[in-house]
Order: structure tokens, then sequence, then C-alpha cells
């Protein structure tokens, strides 16, 4: 879909969300405590939003669909995967461009 592939290549790091869903919450924390500020495009919020979250499945993310992560354009998962990423040690070093200086 056109919006995923406008909102995912402008930013860096894009947390598709349902403003009712307490782990999209908590991705979006982990992001924040670790010094980058994600693009949270909110489904529930938007016209399109049940397009877009059809469009998320059919790219892969698991039911449900959100949380669906994005960073520097790719499809990283759901919270299982970037918590996962977390505990290897893998994600910082994807959000290290995207970091803030605090």
């Amino acid at each position: 879909m056109d919006k995923i592939q406008a909102l995912t290549s402008e930013n860096g790091i894009v947390v598709f969300s349902k403003s009712t869903c307490c782990l999209c919450y908590a991705v979006t924390i982990l992001f924040q405590e670790l010094g980058v500020e994600p693009l949270v495009h909110e489904l529930d919020h938007d016209p399109d939003g049940w397009e877009i979250e059809k469009a998320l499945v059919n790219q892969g993310c698991n039911s449900p669909p959100v949380p669906a992560v994005f960073i520097g354009g790719n499809l990283v998962g759901s919270t299982n995967e970037v918590m996962s990423l977390h505990l290897r040690g893998a994600l910082i070093p994807l959000l290290r461009p995207y970091q803030t200086l605090a």
C-alpha cells in the first residue's frame, strides 16, 4: 500500500499501532527509553486504517498485525520480534542511526 511505503520511507522508525493496544504502547515506550522517537501511526484514527491493517497482514505481520514495526524502511515485525532483537543485543545497533543525543 502506498501509505505504508510513504510513511516507512520518510521516517526512520514507524510503529503502526492502535490506541487501545497495550503491546503497541510498550514497544513505543521501549523505543523512547532507548533514545528514539518513532512515528506512531494509529490505525484506529486513520480513515484508511482497515486497508492499512490488511496490507500489513499481506506483508507478513502476524495476527494481530499491530504493532507493526519498521526500522529503516524494513519490516522488523511485532512485539515478539522487537523484544527478541533487544534481548539478543541486536536492536540498539538498528536504532543507533535514529537515536537523539540526550
